[in-house]
C-alpha cells in the first residue's frame, strides 16, 4: 500500500491587484506526518508559495468556514462548480498590511484527494511517535 498521496490540480489564484490566474496546486500527503497536507502552488515552473495545511481543517473547509489565523477555508459556489476557497495571509508589507491571496479549487477534486489520504491513514488512526521523538531530542543533548 502507498504511504503517500499526490494530486495536481489547476486552481484559480486571486491576489491583490490582479485578476484571476490559473496556477497549479500540488497537494501532497505522507503518512509520516499524518495530520498535514502540503500545498505547493506554482506557475511557469516556479513555486509561488508552499503551505502546510491541517488535513481535517481542509476537509472541514469543504463544508463550512474554518480558520482564524493565516489560513482560512470555506466552501464557495454550488452545484457542479462547488469550490473550496483557500485564503492565505502572508508576510507583512512595508506599509504595515499583509500580503493576501485567495485560491479557488474545484471541491470534488479536493474531496477525492482527501478520500485517498483517509485510505492511507483513516481519520482517528493518525499516530505521531511522540515518545520516539522526545527520546531523539534528549539523546541529541
Amino acid at each position: 500500500m502507498n504511504s503517500s498521496v499526490h494530486h495536481t490540480l489547476v486552481v484559480e489564484l486571486r491576489a491583490e491587484g490582479t485578476g484571476g490566474c490559473p496556477v497549479f496546486a500540488h497537494l501532497g500527503y505522507d503518512c509520516a506526518d499524518p495530520f498535514a497536507v502540503t500545498a505547493v502552488f506554482g506557475h511557469d515552473g516556479r513555486v509561488l508559495a508552499c503551505w502546510r495545511l491541517d488535513r481535517e481543517m481542509l476537509a472541514d473547509g469543504l463544508l463550512r468556514p474554518v480558520g482564524t489565523g493565516d489560513v482560512r477555508l470555506r466552501p464557495a459556489g454550488s452545484g457542479a462548480w462547488h469550490e473550496l476557497c483557500m485564503e492565505f495571509l502572508g508576510a507583512v508589507r512595508p506599509d504595515g498590511g499583509r500580503h493576501h491571496a485567495m485560491v479557488f479549487a474545484w471541491a470534488p477534486a479536493v474531496a477525492a484527494f482527501l478520500r485517498e489520504t483517509h485510505r492511507v491513514v483513516p481519520r482517528g488512526r493518525e499516530h505521531v511517535p511522540v515518545d520516539e521523538l522526545l527520546a531523539e531530542i534528549l539523546a541529541a543533548g
